[in-house]
């Protein structure tokens, strides 16, 4: 399977980049063959200009030069892993404006209908995406997130489901309250990262 593999921190040497490293080791000792997209490492602009919001919906022209390698690797993709840290109850701006910039009309859902009664009904477009997982580190533990309501999480299990059109949510591996779990318990959370994307 091709599995496109999207990360979003900026620090090499930080613990969620451990787990794009495990994530990346995994697939390719499972014989998959693996796109690596390190956002942060590849120079990724977020920032929707005022052009780009314009051309949003001019399907094939959204697709500027700039983001068409990475439309072309998304779709390229029949499995899709995410690696990222929960800052904020959120996803890094990185990856949200990857999202907003990439997840655009044409590539990951088509508005169907004309002048009849669809006008502008919603399709799913990335069906060929056949598994999808996140694998997610928290600096707030769990009581308090789910206090918060644990967007992330809802967002990844419920957006991820929608979009992707598949018969179950993501996978979602999360580790809550990151700063405060001891040497062992980092290494068995990527343990059972390894574990579960090995079966991927």
């Amino acid at each position: 399977m091709r599995v496109m593999v999207l990360h979003a921190h900026p620090v090499e040497e930080s613990f969620n980049h451990a787990l794009y490293d495990a994530v990346l080791e995994t697939l390719r000792a499972k014989g998959h063959e693996v796109d690596p997209v390190d956002l942060y490492a590849e120079g990724f602009d977020p920032v929707m200009s005022r052009e780009g919001r314009l051309n949003y919906h001019d399907v094939p022209d959204n697709v500027t030069p700039e983001l068409k390698p990475y439309v072309d690797r998304l779709m390229a993709a029949e499995g899709l892993v995410i690696v990222h840290p929960v800052w904020n109850y959120g996803f890094p701006a990185i990856l949200k404006g990857y999202f907003d910039r990439v997840f655009m009309p044409g590539v990951s859902f088509v508005l169907e209908g004309g002048d009849g009664p669809d006008k502008g009904r919603l399709k799913p477009n990335l069906k060929h995406i056949r598994k999808v997982a996140f694998v997610t580190s928290y600096g707030g533990d769990r009581f308090r997130t789910w206090i918060m309501g644990d967007p992330p999480r809802r967002m990844a299990k419920r957006w991820g489901w929608v979009t992707f059109g598949g018969w179950l949510p993501p996978t979602y591996l999360a580790l809550y309250d990151m700063n405060n779990v001891s040497p062992d318990g980092l290494k068995a959370f990527i343990d059972k990262v390894k574990r579960v994307i090995g079966r991927f």
